[in-house]
């Protein structure tokens, strides 16, 4: 057997007692120097399902994806971290292959929605708001920050890796779900390569999505508004992150 990726694999988790349940055996967590899990403070026994696998759990004192995000930095030895969602909706065979587009060079590997080839959960319906928002920040993000990079089609998705370093260094300040597109925006504004994979979106295992899309459509709107002094038709005069 191969050695283990240095890696995390990060298991972001509120009340997925189901989608665990659906989606374990698929995980390819013997590949990983570290697996880890995020709970935000499940009830539905997600975390019992966790502890009686062995996985350690990492608990937040403020509740929010973002801050998620930072939680399992802060706490990870791993040089690169792969964060995925066990409720469904995320191809559990997408997660070495993120982490590989990392080792070929990428600083932030997305699994893309809307890429040639990709699926989304809303491309059998007709009325596909949610697929329409997504697109829309994505369009916004790649006009105003991405200055030179090929277009990134899936701004927003979750599913995503990144090099711990590069994620502690973009100083990601979103609490809540609009992380992934604040970290989408620096790194373009960096000038940072990203690389995507088309992903098949599966439908939602049991309970009810997280991402309620009015709040989170404003949330969204409002990383972008934030971060637009940085836009390329700014740069030398837009302030720099460290």
């Amino acid at each position: 057997m191969t050695d283990k990726r240095d890696c995390c694999l990060v298991l972001l988790v509120l009340n997925e007692i189901d989608g665990m349940k659906a989606c374990w055996d698929q995980l390819p967590l013997d590949r990983f120097r570290e697996v880890v899990a995020v709970d935000g403070g499940s009830t539905d026994g997600s975390r019992e399902f966790l502890a009686e696998r062995g996985i350690p759990i990492l608990d937040q004192n403020v509740p929010g994806r973002g801050v998620a995000f930072r939680v399992a930095a802060d706490a990870s030895h791993a040089e690169r971290m792969v964060f995925y969602s066990p409720d469904g909706n995320e191809d559990p065979s997408d997660i070495e292959r993120l982490d590989d587009l990392l080792l070929q060079g990428a600083r932030l590997a997305i699994a893309s929605r809307f890429a040639e080839g990709a699926v989304n959960e809303e491309d059998e319906g007709l009325f596909r708001p949610r697929a329409w928002v997504n697109r829309a920040l994505t369009h916004f993000a790649n006009y105003a920050f991405n200055d030179g990079g090929g277009f990134v089609t899936d701004t927003i998705n979750g599913f995503r890796a990144i090099r711990r370093e590069d994620l502690l260094t973009l100083q990601t300040t979103v609490k809540r779900f609009p992380i992934e597109y604040q970290m989408s925006i620096r790194c373009m504004h960096r000038g940072w390569p990203i690389a995507e994979l088309a992903t098949i979106e599966g439908q939602r295992e049991g309970g009810e999505s997280k991402a309620l899309s009015w709040p989170v459509g404003k949330d969204h709107v409002k990383v972008l508004l934030t971060e637009l002094p940085n836009a390329r038709w700014f740069k030398g005069h837009a302030r720099a992150w460290s």
